[in-house]
């Protein structure tokens, strides 16, 4: 089995947790017109701990009549940013006030360790902040020519944002298209993942007490076949933020063609992290094991391929195997844990038939299978794989889970077509003292996003967003704004208009002669 370290404390149940989920639309919870719901599972014991409300296609006609009322009638869209500002700072401040409630419920729905969604909900907050003071600050351009014209960019918001968020931190990744979304004066439909629908039924009681109009902010729990295929095909959403797999990010594509709807999709990931032999090695390392292990490993940025210099990669994968088998499994609740639960069952087999796969593509150096102690639930004990090949699945497939291949190579060009050789080019780590590969390398990488001799630590204002199949279009700082605005652009003549003249009345053949007297030269 593995020598992974465990955190022993029984599994925790929170106190007054809801027995049902509901819809909330043009601000009431409301269940589906058909009545039908479907089962919530806690991740520690795979037993049902409540019924969620399964949205179909009615509902989302509802909800979208509602947030298209709220948005052609009502007062979000033409309040002044700072009223809106005022709004997004109140909603930062209600969860800030409430962070270890909500990382004890997003816990226990998720199974990410507390300590880690501790941090994803204060990040929620601040993503809140961050666009209730960028809406504020923000300048659109204008474009003056002296004398003759002025030309500005008027912006507005789009109208019903169609939100489908995953299961993996949801309650932070919510917050980041709702966030820029509402800032922007949109109203919205959000369609959580069906894994994880307890944090997002937080956020419509968040939003009254900070004071949103009804019809806003609209929530459709359902599965994605159902009632996220509903919202991307509905014809009153001009847009869709989509964040999860690859394969249904081409499904939403080709569902919203038709419609020609603005999309902003955010998909897998198989992101490398690159260790050159004159890299710090501690750093490497530590950063490396937090990169693909945190979260669960079920995070579209883990830097699941490392790509070793040959001369250091013994030590490498030695000194890797050691610490990722120290990573301290245990349940979600307890503050020593560092890997917790995976979400579901159906996500757990996944991932353990590809560790049962790297046995056969791999050289297992850490971990492989269930971790001692955990009879029942989604527990994975850290998995490390080395001398794996290019072409293995482990290589080339996203797996979401903790489970890490390590591959040699031998020069600068080797490992960049190994840092290149898969579909996907969201995320990329280099670890290098020489400042002109590092760059080099930088620029030449296949991804949305790269770090130097750095851990995934992201600036707000930055674009966050993947290249080939990792995504479409980037979300982030002032992307954010322009992708849930339109841009308008506004021309005015200010001096006399010089216009070229079709079908002007002819004039007598005198004046034509001065005319042309005029126009000569000398």
């Amino acid at each position: 089995m593995t020598d992974t370290s465990i955190a022993t404390t029984a599994g925790h149940v929170p106190a007054d947790l809801p027995t049902r989920i509901q819809h909330y639309i043009d601000g009431q919870f409301v269940d589906s017109t058909d009545g039908e719901t479907f089962d919530v599972l806690d991740p520690v014991s795979n037993e049902t701990y409540l019924q969620a409300a399964a949205g179909k296609k009615a509902d989302i006609d509802l909800a979208v009549a509602a947030a298209k009322r709220a948005f052609d009638d009502g007062p979000w869209p033409r309040m002044l940013p700072r009223q809106r500002s005022r709004v997004l700072h109140k909603i930062a401040d209600i969860v800030e006030s409430r962070d270890a409630r909500l990382a004890e419920l997003e816990s226990f729905d998720s199974g990410l360790p507390i300590s880690q969604a501790l941090g994803q909900a204060r990040r929620a907050a601040e993503n809140f902040r961050f666009f209730a003071d960028l809406i504020v600050a923000h300048a659109d351009d204008t474009y003056k020519v002296p004398g003759r014209q002025i030309n500005y960019v008027n912006r507005k918001p789009i109208g019903v944002a169609g939100l489908i968020t995953p299961w993996n931190t949801p309650f932070m990744l919510e917050s980041w298209k709702l966030g820029p979304a509402l800032a922007t004066g949109n109203t919205v439909v959000l369609k959580p993942a069906e894994f994880t629908p307890l944090s997002a039924s937080l956020w419509a009681g968040i939003f009254e007490e900070a004071g949103v109009p009804a019809g806003v902010f609209n929530l459709v729990n359902g599965l994605g076949e159902a009632a996220g295929d509903a919202l991307v095909k509905h014809p009153d959403v001009p847009l869709i933020s989509f964040t999860g797999e690859s394969s249904t990010g081409q499904l939403i594509f080709g569902n919203a063609a038709p419609y020609l709807k603005g999309l902003s999709m955010e998909l897998g990931g198989k992101s490398p992290a690159v260790v050159f032999a004159d890299a710090d090695l501690e750093t490497a390392i530590n950063a490396t094991v937090f990169g693909v292990f945190s979260l669960n490993g079920e995070r579209c940025t883990a830097g699941s391929r490392i790509l070793v210099e040959r001369s250091v990669y013994d030590e490498f994968v030695e000194r890797y195997a050691a610490q990722a088998s120290r990573v301290v499994v245990g349940y979600p609740h307890d503050p020593a844990t560092e890997v917790g639960a995976l979400v579901h069952p159906e996500h757990y087999e996944k991932v353990m038939s590809y560790v049962e796969l790297g046995k056969t593509e791999g050289r297992l150096v850490a971990g492989g299978g269930r971790p001692d102690g955990f009879s029942t639930g989604n527990f994975v004990a850290p998995t490390v794989f080395a001398d794996v090949a290019p072409d293995a699945r482990i290589f080339q497939e996203e797996i979401f889970g903790p489970v890490v291949a390590i591959t040699p190579f031998d020069t600068d060009e080797e490992a960049l077509a190994l840092a290149n050789g898969v579909k996907y080019g969201l995320a990329a780590y280099v670890w290098t003292n020489d400042l002109k590969r590092a760059h080099n390398f930088a620029q030449a990488v296949e991804a949305g996003m790269v770090w130097l001799n750095s851990n995934n630590v992201r600036d707000l204002r930055t674009p966050f967003g993947g290249v080939k199949a990792s995504g479409l279009g980037h979300e982030g700082g002032y992307r954010s704004i322009d992708f849930y605005t339109d841009q308008q652009a506004v021309h005015i003549t200010l001096g006399e208009v010089h216009n070229p003249t079709f079908g002007k009345v002819p004039a007598s053949p005198r004046e034509e002669i001065a005319e042309a007297a005029e126009s000569e030269d000398g």
